[in-house]
């Protein structure tokens, strides 16, 4: 991550931090509908003579979010395959099958938040060059609504110290100063962990707007996040990440 980009991230997470919730508003269908297009560009494959893209995405609501369309999920489900088929039809992608999106609350997401997951899906009889099935969603995405104008302020002019992100383990504090980091026993890892039941790249550590995600990456061992066992999960202050046999601890701290 480029250093101008770096700042670009901590100035949304730290507006966001502070102001999003006086301006948070309901997800909105037409929302829904331009980001799972976006999902469907950013995971297609490119075969021997075809472009494939996912078939199957599930979307994760907050709560209200999700009572807010319990009168018409059924047909906003509809109209949503129906969008991306028309999407895969004018880009000339092929998929395994007819698009198919389906719903799901998360507890962990706010009003305003949701988080899409792709996968492909095979059909009853695959093209002889068509990609394997994925048994398990892709990482998912998650979306907020983006910030309403106003003029750039600094953590100093707010009041606010710099804030370190760190995650602790075996007594050693790792900062993660880039907004993400990549956790596991490779040395390319961001924050390498000598465990050998931790898979070489096992877990992520990820900012999405003020808030900080933890992501399995299709581990051999999986992931627990205060003894729950999860493959996705938002971070709070002190939350204990367990991969293999080794604790490691969130913390979010200002100077």
């Amino acid at each position: 991550m480029s250093v101008l980009r770096n700042i670009e991230h901590k100035i949304e997470g730290l507006f966001e931090g502070v102001f999003g919730r006086a301006f948070r508003t309901h997800v909105q269908p037409v929302e829904l509908a331009r980001k799972l297009v976006k999902e469907m560009e950013d995971h297609r494959v490119i075969s021997v003579s075809r472009v494939y893209a996912p078939n199957e995405y599930t979307v994760y609501l907050a709560p209200t979010d999700r009572e807010q369309f319990a009168n018409y999920e059924d047909s906003l489900r509809s109209e949503l395959q129906q969008y991306l088929a028309e999407n895969a039809r004018r880009e000339r992608y092929e998929l395994l099958s007819e698009p198919v999106v389906k719903f799901e609350t998360d507890d962990d997401l706010e009003m305003g938040e949701f988080g899409i997951a792709t996968r492909m899906v095979q059909g009853a009889a695959p093209e002889p060059d068509a990609p394997p099935s994925q048994p398990e969603p892709a990482a998912t995405m998650v979306y907020r609504k983006p910030s309403v104008e106003t003029e750039a302020v600094s953590a100093e002019e707010l009041g606010l110290g710099r804030e370190i992100v760190s995650l602790t383990f075996n007594g050693t504090k790792h900062e993660l100063d880039a907004g993400r980091a990549v956790i596991g026993r490779s040395k390319e890892c961001d924050i390498q962990v000598p465990d050998p039941n931790v898979s070489r790249r096992h877990a992520e550590v990820r900012q999405e707007g003020a808030a900080y995600w933890v992501i399995d990456l299709d581990s051999t061992n999986g992931m627990e996040v205060n003894g729950r066992r999860q493959k996705r999960a938002k971070l709070r202050q002190g939350d204990r990440i367990t991969l293999g046999s080794t604790d490691l601890v969130f913390k979010r701290e200002t100077e």
